[in-house]
């Protein structure tokens, strides 16, 4: 017994002491983003890495989820005889929720394990240490514009995330089940608020990105210097941001709903 507490005792105190670290990281690399817009072309090369190639997944997931929607949506409306508001169903769902929750838990998934292997590795193989001898903070260099980036891509992805599962569901409503077009994006276009809906779900995936960034950069930059220890990181990243992505989704949904009431 005495032991187990004191298991518990020491991890309680480890994950203060990370979280505490993780704070200053994200400090520091505030402090130090102003080459990451001096020389936005740092910046530009990680949107591509971080976001332009993370489109595949982030669409052909949205696709689905929004045919996956207009079915179960269709069959459960359809008891009620309100099957012409399935359009109201996918954009609500997807613009509020699903959107930003599903393209962070991806883009914590492809780019932010390969942001804390990038940086782990080169901690591993000294790139970091030789930044610091010739003078070059290596969190302005090689933090500051991955992060950026991050925040940058993840409402765009949550964007394009949200809009294929419209279409997606409007492949399943109009083309496989038949509901008029009009009525499909009339109701939809009735029902969906720029304000408590669009901008809300904007929001959200914006602390995602900065979420899942700060975690994928401090674990990678804190990563043991051994294919060991980046492995760990990595596995870190992907278990810490999805578990934070979920308590924030929480949180902010807490807030926004109290909000419109």
């Amino acid at each position: 017994m005495i032991k187990a507490l004191r298991s518990l005792g020491s991890r309680g105190i480890d994950t203060i002491w990370r979280g505490g670290a993780m704070a200053r990281f994200f400090w520091m690399v505030l402090m130090s983003s102003g080459i990451s817009f001096r020389r936005f072309r740092l910046t530009i090369r990680e949107i591509y890495f971080a976001g332009v190639m993370s489109l595949v997944i982030i669409m052909v997931s949205g696709l689905f989820v929004g045919m996956v929607l207009g079915l179960q949506g269709f069959e459960t409306l359809q008891k009620y005889g309100a099957q012409e508001t399935m359009g109201v169903l996918v954009a609500l769902s997807l613009v509020r929720e699903l959107g930003p929750v599903v393209s962070a838990l991806l883009f914590a998934s492809r780019a932010g394990s390969a942001i804390t292997a990038e940086i782990g590795l080169m901690k591993a193989t000294e790139q970091l240490k030789a930044m610091d001898m010739m003078a070059i903070d290596p969190i302005a260099r090689v933090v500051a514009p991955r992060f950026w980036a991050g925040v940058i891509s993840m409402p765009l992805l949550a964007a394009l995330f949200s809009a294929m599962g419209i279409f997606g569901g409007y492949i399943v409503g109009v083309a496989l089940i038949d509901i008029d077009p009009g009525v499909f994006w009339s109701n939809m276009q009735a029902a969906v608020d720029f304000r408590y809906d669009v901008l809300n779900g904007f929001v959200k995936s914006f602390v995602f990105g900065v979420a899942v960034s700060i975690i994928a950069t401090f674990e990678g930059f804190d990563a043991d210097p051994t294919a060991e220890g980046v492995s760990r990181a990595t596995t870190r990243t992907v278990v810490t941001a999805a578990l934070t992505v979920l308590l924030l989704d929480l949180i902010l949904t807490a807030f926004m709903l109290r909000g419109i009431h």
